[in-house]
């Protein structure tokens, strides 16, 4: 395997286990861990796409990884997150 490979193997392991975690209720979908995991494996997949030359998930996994940032650091701020019912 090369390194573009692993280190996105890496990534989406960590995104479905943030998802399985959540699905079994071991993790809330609006805990920090769960924006975490999703952030880096998001970042590590957005990079083994980069380095494919995959721009479609480049963007994806981009925008996916961007969007944890912003809902882990409203989370670690203070500024909750309240849904729209």
């Amino acid at each position: 395997m090369s390194l573009a490979d692993w280190i996105g193997s890496v990534g989406v392991g960590l995104l479905l286990l943030a998802y399985v975690l959540d699905v079994l209720d071991w993790l809330a979908d609006d805990s920090p861990w769960f924006y975490a995991l999703n952030l880096v494996g998001a970042s590590m997949a957005s990079t083994a796409a980069y380095m494919i030359v995959f721009w479609p998930f480049v963007l994806l996994e981009g925008t996916w990884a961007a969007v944890s940032a912003w809902a882990l650091w409203r989370q670690l701020s203070g500024n909750s997150m309240r849904r729209k019912s």
